[in-house]
């Protein structure tokens, strides 16, 4: 069977419908940087996605090749994920989609190293012929965070930001976003077949204690 993130760590992916705090620790992502609206046909967010995958399936079926990675277990590909933010706004303005700059990423498993990232990167470029020089390997410690299950269309986010940091403010603690700390979501649907009042995506927000 092979080893699922999201169900073996659901206080990360699948919380509820309602806000709650949490500390998530330091991961490993395969990432790629860009800027422009998400929803642009031929846009760097959509090229994105496609180097993400090609580099998380690479990692997948290396089981089948020459190089074996130390520590490997057979596991499902975790979901998209994604950091964004906008220069001068504390937040999202999603009336200007034009103005993102973010993040976009698929995280690692643990037994996969730096080594083994840039293994992967070399073989990918050269089995899919596709110039994956944009992929980069990334750290992040996310540490304290305010996060809610957001059901929905991704314009309708704000009420649930919203909710969020009534939540925060009620209990003591303050939005921390900051040129490190970014609003995260999480994909847990694919946006192409699943209806847009049933798209399920977890909002994260760093915080601190007041």
């Amino acid at each position: 069977m092979a080893f699922d993130y999201k169900k073996e760590f659901k206080e990360f992916y699948v919380p509820k419908s309602k806000p709650s705090i949490v500390t998530v620790p330091s991961m490993n992502y395969i990432a790629v940087r860009g800027s422009g609206d998400p929803n642009s046909e031929d846009g760097e967010y959509k090229q994105s996605i496609g180097l993400l995958y090609g580099i998380a399936y690479t990692i997948k079926m290396s089981k089948k090749g020459t190089h074996q990675i130390d520590g490997y277990f057979d596991f499902v590909v975790p979901p998209l994920e994604g950091f964004w933010w906008q220069d001068g706004i504390n937040g999202v303005d999603y009336a200007h989609k034009e103005n993102f700059k973010w993040i976009s990423v698929i995280r690692l498993p643990d037994f996969v190293k730096k080594t083994d990232f840039d293994w992967a990167v070399s073989e990918a470029t050269k089995k899919k012929k596709t110039d994956f020089s944009k992929v980069e390997f990334m750290t992040y410690d996310e540490g304290l965070c305010v996060q809610c299950m957001h059901i929905g269309p991704y314009d309708s986010e704000p009420a649930t930001v919203s909710m969020m940091h009534e939540y925060i403010d009620s209990e003591g603690y303050a939005l921390d976003i900051t040129d490190e700390r970014m609003h995260h979501e999480i994909y847990l649907s694919d946006a192409r077949k699943v209806e847009a009042n049933k798209l399920k995506t977890v909002i994260r927000h760093p915080i601190k204690k007041i």
